[in-house]
């Protein structure tokens, strides 16, 4: 297991479920009183929420994968240097300075968590998760990442190893996961939809071929 935390800075992104626990409660009423002072425009705000909830979100992560499923190349430039490689594609900015991808094969699977935070790569997953940033998956993937993953619904072929990355203020990371059986006649738009988000943390799996959108 990959451990190189530092004492650094954390930045939170916004929740993304209608469901707001204690801390988010009081953010949304900082935000609010910020606002009535003009300390911070709500229009611009929004702009940024929806820039990463909804038009980035897992898209840009699911382009990158598809890209290395389906040019070898690109899958050893991403391999060797994924800042530079995904920055070639035009997802790169804050919180994506210092990538790196880590690829999923039949002997060895990659889980990514933040222990002391919720260090996330915005550029190309968007905003994290709720569960990403709770304490239980935080200390448990790290603890029992196989017992995590059954809880996700992830069960592997026996003998596959886990290996858990953990993400800081340095360093974030990409999953590329294993591309599906019977996908080799599919084009790279194709095969990004087939890309979840979970996939690219290690907590899930990319959807089977059958679920792929026509050409």
């Amino acid at each position: 297991m990959s451990h190189d935390h530092h004492d650094h800075p954390h930045d939170h992104g916004h929740d993304d479920h209608s469901t707001l626990g204690e801390m988010d409660l009081r953010v949304r009423a900082l935000e609010t009183v910020l606002t009535e002072k003009g300390y911070i425009d709500p229009a611009a705000l929004d702009v940024l929420i929806d820039t990463y909830q909804t038009r980035i979100g897992p898209r840009n992560g699911a382009r990158v994968v598809a890209k290395a499923w389906s040019d070898p190349a690109y899958a050893d430039w991403l391999q060797r240097d994924a800042t530079a490689a995904i920055a070639a594609l035009g997802y790169t900015g804050r919180q994506g300075e210092h990538m790196v991808a880590v690829f999923n094969t039949p002997a060895e699977h990659h889980l990514v968590v933040c222990t002391l935070c919720s260090c996330y790569p915005w550029p190309v997953l968007g905003l994290p998760p709720t569960w990403y940033k709770s304490a239980p998956y935080r200390s448990r993937a790290v603890k029992d990442p196989q017992g995590v993953l059954a809880d996700f619904g992830v069960r592997l072929p026996e003998g596959t190893g886990i290996r858990v990355w953990d993400s800081t203020a340095e360093v974030r990371y990409l999953v590329i996961p294993q591309r599906p059986p019977g996908t080799e006649g599919l084009t790279e738009d194709q095969l990004a939809e087939l890309v979840t988000r979970d996939s690219m943390i290690g907590t899930g799996l990319p959807k089977p071929a059958a679920e792929a959108p026509a050409s």
